[in-house]
């Protein structure tokens, strides 16, 4: 049985650590400040970060078919 102290299961920190890596690899950010940023902050730019990659997405598509 996994420890699940205060509910932070290997699930979670996985999605953390993803969260930490997009951050830092497509955001040039350094461990230290990605770790200091707030939780709130850290998820939107997590969150704004997705939305960009969709609006990038859809602008290639775009750009691919024509129009």
């Amino acid at each position: 049985m996994e420890p699940t102290f205060f509910g932070l299961t290997s699930k979670f920190m996985e999605g953390v650590y993803e969260g930490f890596f997009l951050l830092k690899h497509f955001g040039g950010w350094s461990f230290t400040e990605i770790h200091s940023l707030p939780i709130g902050l850290r998820t939107w730019y997590i969150k704004r970060l997705q939305k960009q990659f969709e609006e990038e997405a859809k602008q290639m598509e775009k750009a691919r078919k024509g129009r």
